[in-house]
């Protein structure tokens, strides 16, 4: 048995899932996910995973984690061992992913195991990502403005670019963690796609469009996308992962819209500078996207 801990958007869940699985598969266990850490999450759209792509994969209980792994997995104890000082508490079977970027241990897990974290690189799925890629095929085909939407991006060649302002505006604290993509950055990525693009169509995704519409100033066609909003924001993933080339934010949710995106030819551009804090993240973006 794998248990993958799931918590924050959309795009961290499916961080935590993909690391998850390629275990499982590795090890010829089954997967499973604890959801515990949702009952009283009230960030983004909450569990999301299973509604929006057709991978499928049992919910534990708390009785099957306490058969499995004893009480040091249990919820009232997985709190403490997650502190640093009393990480010799620990089992093999709960593994806690020990710094940001990739960490090759993963690798040497041998038995089944309680995953705790968020898993943010490639590299810890990437000898299955064909079945990461089918995992995370939309459930829901896309209509209305959205199919319309599709038919447009499909006669162009078709950019998307995401900016991510939300909580990374509004909370403080999120704030001093992530930070803010800067508008040279912006500028400089549309100059590089214009370098090596003819002629192309940018769609423009954000949590704050207006301000999108305010500052971009893009001398380019393009396309700004407003209306997928609650239960509905995950289409814009679904969108971007249907362009051609991308421009992400420092985020996982374009991160994954451009990595869903399955073409060789596609440009990718990330900023160099994901976090306002002083995390390694040289294992976040894959190798063949550039950062700027």
């Amino acid at each position: 048995m794998i248990i993958s801990h799931i918590i924050g958007g959309l795009g961290n869940q499916m961080f935590q899932y993909a690391a998850g699985r390629a275990l499982a598969l590795r090890l010829q266990e089954s997967q499973y996910l604890d959801l515990d850490g949702f009952s009283d999450y009230r960030l983004h759209q909450g569990f999301e995973l299973t509604d929006v792509f057709l991978c499928n994969v049992p919910i534990v209980t708390k009785d099957q984690i306490r058969n499995e792994f004893g009480w040091r997995c249990s919820e009232k104890i997985r709190p403490l061992l997650l502190k640093p000082l009393l990480k010799w508490l620990r089992s093999p079977h709960f593994v806690v992913e020990p710094h940001f970027h990739y960490w090759s241990g993963f690798s040497q897990i041998n038995c089944s195991c309680y995953l705790y974290g968020y898993w943010q690189s490639e590299k810890y799925f990437k000898p299955i990502a064909d079945i990461i890629r089918q995992d995370f095929k939309f459930r829901h085909d896309l209509q209305a403005r959205n199919l319309e939407l599709a038919r447009q991006m499909a006669a162009c060649t078709a950019v998307s670019l995401h900016v991510r302002r939300g909580d990374y505006v509004s909370d403080a604290k999120t704030n001093n963690t992530h930070g803010l993509c800067s508008l040279t950055y912006y500028r400089d990525a549309v100059a590089h796609i214009t370098e090596h693009v003819s002629s192309p169509h940018f769609f423009i995704f954000s949590d704050d469009i207006e301000w999108c519409r305010e500052h971009l100033n893009l001398d380019f066609p393009a396309t700004y996308i407003d209306h997928n909003t609650g239960d509905d924001s995950y289409r814009d993933m679904q969108l971007m992962s249907l362009c051609d080339h991308h421009i992400i934010a420092n985020s996982s949710f374009s991160w994954w819209g451009a990595w869903l995106n399955p073409s060789p030819e596609k440009i990718v551009i990330a900023p160099i500078r994901w976090f306002s804090a002083g995390y390694q993240t040289d294992d976040l973006v894959p190798s063949e996207w550039i950062r700027l």
